[in-house]
């Protein structure tokens, strides 16, 4: 039975030729938040800011409040703004708030590049949308996404060595936003026929002594990650032996985890794009393509329980263009998400020394491995 649930919604409205309001909500079983933003055409500069909470985590969360006023003046399209966000209100006030904030103004940015085809359908009446903002591949048409692979009967017995292990859970109380505890995940894990898991808390270490005491107590294999938050999105690590707190440049995270042999993986690189069509907000697989955070990692994401099927899709379509490898998890933080998505592994793993070399060698694919 689903424990938790997130959801969060970003509305857009023109307050007058010159401003853009826009009201975001974010909620689930923990806390609930809301924010109102000003934002100033054509700079898109943030000109005012309130927030408030409807429900907290506890009693320091109302502190939060008066760091929210460090975001005025921040234009959304400088290209360190997430970055800044994430620094500055995310450590002083807190980072749901920086998350909600940022969300907000991807919501404007779209909501700009709208009316700004709607001016440029003023000057040219016959063209439409799909002209202004659309560009095809070089070579002709779009590829479609590429597929994933569906284990619709996961008791039965998998062929050879393979074996399927969820890459993306959290568990509370390493990562606050979890309702799970990592026996709950065991045990669920074990009941679904899943072959492993990876716990990946919320820029937590988990010490490889617990795991282990774990690992033989439950007689499960359990592996260590983290998702480490970096101005550039959340990065799934694997193998780095280093406590990384707050917000890192992902650049210094990349030569970190290259010293460690370690592995990363892209989380779900277009959670919270707008749901009525990325093309007609400009947002080509191409243009996907050039994004940094491409760059500096082993892996892309493609399957994850936290998204909608268009950005998982969208994910796909990228990292096939790339030539990237490409993974699946559930980002489980409840126990009837455990296993919603997962990878499929062609060789036995038993350790994280075999993670990474699986990893390396390739051949993985996401599955579609419980049924939601």
């Amino acid at each position: 039975m689903l424990k938790f649930i997130r959801n969060k919604l970003a509305s857009v409205y023109r307050k007058d030729k010159q401003t853009l309001a826009v009201h975001g909500i974010m909620e689930d079983d923990i806390y609930g938040l809301e924010i109102d933003l000003d934002i100033a055409l054509p700079d898109l500069e943030i000109t005012a800011i309130r927030g408030k909470w409807n429900r907290m985590e506890n009693s320091q969360c109302p502190r939060a409040i008066p760091f929210l006023q460090e975001a005025v003046g921040f234009r959304v399209v400088d290209e360190d703004f997430d970055r800044k966000v994430q620094k500055i209100v995310g450590r002083k006030a807190c980072r749901h708030f920086a998350d909600l904030i940022l969300e907000c103004c991807s919501a404007a940015k779209d909501a700009a590049r709208v009316i700004t085809v709607g001016n440029q359908k003023q000057d040219q009446p016959g063209i439409g949308v799909d002209e202004l903002f659309a560009k095809p591949a070089a070579g002709g048409p779009a590829k479609n996404a590429v597929s994933v692979q569906e284990v619709d009967h996961p008791h039965t017995p998998k062929a050879g060595d393979a074996m399927v292990i969820d890459l993306h859970v959290h568990s509370l109380p390493a990562s606050p936003c979890s309702n799970i505890s990592i026996e709950e995940i065991i045990e669920e894990a074990k009941a679904i026929g899943l072959d492993g898991i990876c716990l990946t808390d919320h820029n937590h270490l988990w010490d490889a002594y617990k795991v282990e005491n774990l690992r033989q107590q439950h007689g499960f294999l359990i592996l260590r990650g983290n998702e480490i938050t970096t101005e550039q999105g959340d990065i799934l690590v694997f193998g780095l032996e280093e406590e990384i707190e707050g917000v890192i440049r992902l650049e210094e995270l990349r030569h970190k985890v290259l010293r460690a042999g370690g592995f990363m993986i892209v989380a779900h690189p277009f959670r919270g794009f707008l749901t009525f069509g990325m093309n007609y907000l400009g947002l080509t697989k191409e243009k996907a393509m050039e994004r940094p955070v491409f760059q500096w990692v082993d892996a892309v994401e493609v399957l994850n329980s936290k998204v909608s099927e268009e950005e998982n899709r969208f994910a796909a379509q990228v990292a096939e263009g790339l030539n990237l490898p490409v993974t699946g998890g559930s980002d489980a933080h409840g126990s009837g998400e455990v296993g919603l998505y997962a990878t499929r592994f062609p060789c036995r793993i038993h350790n994280e020394q075999d993670l990474i070399a699986a990893f390396r060698k390739g051949g993985f694919s996401p599955v579609t491995f419980r049924k939601k």
